[in-house]
């Protein structure tokens, strides 16, 4: 550990707190050069981010956490900041993250919460702030697939495969930028949603990475977890009770069945995405953790894709071409009962 940056960080520390009478404990993190810390102050804590800014820029998170704050959004307060040493002070969500709260019993109820805090953010409009999920963007995710997941399997496919491939990629990314376009999180599941003592409102963190994108993209970031399965019967009940709660505008000329087509073709444009994110975490970054959700995301892919003909040809390359060293290599998928 960087001792000089220790000692910088307890200077800083005692300037904005105007005590010396803390305890900085850091927490274990699965962040690349980001380390945070809680800080303890009397009966009071803190949550400390640590982001050098020779490595980490955290200015993305600032400005998004302090326009969501100043528009409702349950995100950590900003206590102090100093981005020059790259250092923030933050409000204490607590460590109860929605997960770990999560059965048969629970999910309906929180899930319904944070739908509606969904929609509550879907209403602020953040073009001026936010960059867009254009179609480029999504291309060169889904072709994350071909770059990664692929050579994992050393699957080299033929010049007309890849014409298949990339037709049902200009197909997903086209339907998501013909959905309504409103402020995405993008990694909106429930990891990165807390719950705070004392509250009905969940705490949402790690989102960074928002854009303008789909209004169905968060929805499956929670529903269709690459973490955790529920069985499709109740994943399509809550489409529905988040359909209700949809503005007018988003459900002009767009009935459920128009809704749940756009969800679908929205998740399989992410499922795609993150096998090859999965893989490449594990290829290039050594993190291997995520391999034995692979398999769960691989079987999401394969139980969407059956109602939509346009995607038929790369999913009968998926099936005959990338199955059977898929399984070999990384397992095969159960069924959520």
């Amino acid at each position: 550990m960087n001792t000089q940056r220790e000692q910088m960080i307890h200077t800083w520390l005692q300037t904005v707190l105007h005590s010396e009478q803390f305890e900085v404990s850091f927490l274990a993190g699965d962040a690349s050069f980001r380390r945070y810390a809680r800080i303890k102050l009397q009966n009071k804590t803190y949550m400390l981010m640590d982001a050098p800014p020779e490595k980490e820029d955290c200015i993305p998170f600032v400005n998004i956490d302090e326009f969501f704050d100043q528009h409702g959004v349950r995100v950590p307060h900003i206590v102090a900041k100093d981005l020059t040493l790259g250092l923030l002070l933050l409000e204490d969500f607590g460590d109860v993250v929605l997960s770990t709260l999560l059965d048969d019993t629970t999910v309906d109820q929180y899930y319904a919460q944070s739908f509606k805090q969904l929609i509550e953010l879907q209403q602020i409009d953040g073009q001026a702030h936010l960059p867009a999920y254009s179609y480029e963007k999504l291309m060169t995710e889904m072709r994350l697939l071909t770059d990664w997941l692929l050579p994992s399997l050393n699957i080299q496919p033929t010049e007309q495969q890849l014409e298949t491939i990339e037709q049902a990629f200009d197909f997903l990314a086209l339907a998501a930028l013909n959905q309504p376009q409103v402020i995405v999180h993008r990694d909106f599941h429930s990891r990165n949603l807390m719950k705070i003592d004392n509250e009905q409102e969940l705490g949402v963190i790690d989102f960074q990475d928002a854009v303008i994108g789909a209004d169905t993209y968060d929805l499956i970031s929670i529903t269709r977890d690459a973490y955790v399965q529920w069985n499709a019967e109740r994943v399509y009940d809550w489409f529905k009770v988040f359909y209700e709660l949809l503005p007018a505008s988003a459900k002009h000329n767009r009935s459920f069945e128009a809704f749940k087509r756009d969800a679908d073709l929205m998740a399989i444009q992410r499922h795609i995405k993150i096998l090859g994110i999965f893989v490449r975490l594990f290829e290039r970054d050594g993190k291997s953790g995520y391999l034995k959700d692979l398999p769960r995301v691989m079987w999401y892919l394969l139980e969407e894709s059956h109602d939509y003909a346009e995607l038929h040809d790369f999913m009968q390359l998926m099936r005959d071409v990338v199955m059977p060293k898929f399984i070999a290599k990384y397992g095969n998928y159960e069924v959520a009962a």
